[in-house]
């Protein structure tokens, strides 16, 4: 089968001392991209030079400079502008992809070209606490693919979960969603993603095959901790879907009960404005709490008995080399 081609843009602002594990592990997949397009956000640590020892190495590597530092979203859409894929990945310069991401994807992908992406289980670790559980887990039992209505069932079990890190999109299917919206911040993934995913279905292989390590002062965390700037994004988000170009996502994301992710603050938010209320059901109102009672629960559980709730929860399954497969 011949598989579609690949592009992968890695954003970096002052990640050298991870930069060497990402490149090896993307240089290292069975299927090897078109092109890797590194573009450094005016990095004052040693980013430039280790990206420089890449590209002097392998002909795939290009770095890309830019003057000033633009943020996360402006930097991808600088390097999503120069891909020639018909398929991107986007991959952040401290995590890692596992053997097989690539192939794996792009043979479910060419089997159903309809999808708008293919994601994997992600494997998320916790710096500071060492908790590491798996996400996505539980959508399929094999690879498969799932249309709009069938991530709708899942969401309202609340079993659709996409792991952003693992995700390889249809770049055509990116480019309709408005790329990486810098008003979004921390959430622009988000909104890409499930835009494509409820406009044209997904695929999911169901293993781990990409790392996401949580660091204590990561983009996310930062801009989690200014609550009044995360409402701003938030209600952002909000009057996004209700704009006519999104209205065909906009029914699924609200039955599918999506928006729980968010938590409480996500619910306030709903409740004040009534123009966004039509987005509450039971359901999703249910989920929201669950959710809500397991971030908190998680904040004070010592790593050995949360990792080991993970395992019996399901919320981490069993990899190749746990099992010695």
């Amino acid at each position: 089968m011949d598989l579609p081609s690949l592009s992968v843009v890695v954003p970096n602002y002052n990640h050298a001392r991870y930069l060497p594990t990402c490149l090896k592990a993307i240089l290292a997949q069975s299927v090897t991209p078109i092109e890797l397009i590194v573009v450094d956000d005016a990095s004052t640590d040693n980013s430039v030079e280790v990206i420089r020892q890449f590209a002097t190495q392998n002909p795939l590597v290009r770095l890309v400079q830019n003057e000033k530092n633009m943020g996360v979203a402006l930097t991808q859409n600088k390097g999503l502008a120069m891909a020639r894929g018909e398929y991107v990945f986007m991959q952040a310069a401290d995590d890692e992809v596992l053997p097989g991401l690539f192939e794996k994807s792009l043979r479910l992908l060419a089997q159903y070209p309809q999808a708008g992406f293919c994601c994997t289980i992600g494997d998320w670790r916790e710096e500071t606490t060492g908790l590491n559980w798996h996400v996505g887990v539980g959508m399929a039992e094999t690879p498969s693919y799932l249309s709009p209505q069938e991530m709708v069932s899942l969401g309202r079990r609340g079993r659709l979960f996409v792991a952003s890190h693992s995700v390889i999109l249809k770049r055509s299917a990116l480019i309709e969603a408005d790329n990486c919206i810098p008003e979004l911040k921390q959430f622009t993934d988000w909104f890409y993603i499930y835009v494509i995913g409820f406009r044209y279905g997904m695929c999911v292989v169901p293993e781990p095959l990409a790392i996401l390590n949580i660091l204590p002062n990561s983009y996310y965390e930062r801009c989690r901790r200014d609550k009044r700037a995360f409402r701003a994004v938030l209600e952002y988000l909000l009057n996004l879907l209700n704009q006519p170009r999104f209205r065909d996502v906009a029914p699924l994301i609200r039955e599918g009960c999506a928006l729980y992710t968010f938590g409480f603050p996500m619910v306030k938010l709903l409740l004040s404005r009534s123009e966004f209320r039509w987005f509450v059901t039971p359901n999703y109102l249910r989920l929201s709490l669950w959710h809500s009672v397991k971030v908190v629960v998680k904040r004070f559980t010592p790593a050995p008995l949360g990792n080991l709730y993970f395992r019996l929860a399901g919320y981490r399954i069993n990899t190749r080399a746990e099992t010695g497969a």
